[in-house]
């Protein structure tokens, strides 16, 4: 397993972590595609988020592996070698395929129905976070108590 100072959360490493207290390893090869490619109604609350719609049998493998939650999987596209993480929002995709928000298919340089290994993963949870502002408008605000207590 790789040390934990390369969460490799945007592709640039492995971002492998240890599975504490899990009965097993979920691992499997899908195909990628869009949510806008999701049969139904259009799914902007997927395409703004990081997570992604699974098939149904793969909640049936996850619960029999007794995988930690919240489920958080390692996605790999071994083409390019870029990895991410997610979540997982429901369990309705047709079977061999993942459905992904665009931005994080762009992100793994993945095109329409590209193969993606996920992977069941744990990661360390964040105690510190940096804000930087953007632009100097941001530091003219009438009342900062009112919004620093809410970062």
């Amino acid at each position: 397993m790789a040390a934990f100072g390369n969460f490799g959360l945007f592709g640039d490493g492995p971002g492998d972590f240890p599975h504490p207290g899990i009965g097993g390893v979920f691992r499997q090869t899908y195909r990628a595609y869009s949510v806008l490619m999701l049969p139904g109604a259009e799914r902007q609350d997927v395409e703004r988020g990081g997570k992604i719609i699974m098939p149904p049998s793969a909640l049936d493998q996850l619960t029999r592996l007794n995988i930690v939650y919240p489920m958080l999987f390692k996605l790999l596209n071994k083409n390019s070698a870029r990895v991410t993480h997610c979540g997982v929002l429901e369990f309705v995709a047709d079977e061999g395929r993942i459905y992904l928000p665009y931005w994080m298919m762009r992100n793994l340089l993945l095109d329409q129905g590209d193969l993606v290994e996920l992977e069941s993963t744990a990661l360390p949870v964040a105690t510190f976070s940096k804000f930087q502002p953007q632009q100097t408008e941001f530091l003219d605000i009438t009342n900062p108590k009112a919004v620093y207590p809410c970062l």
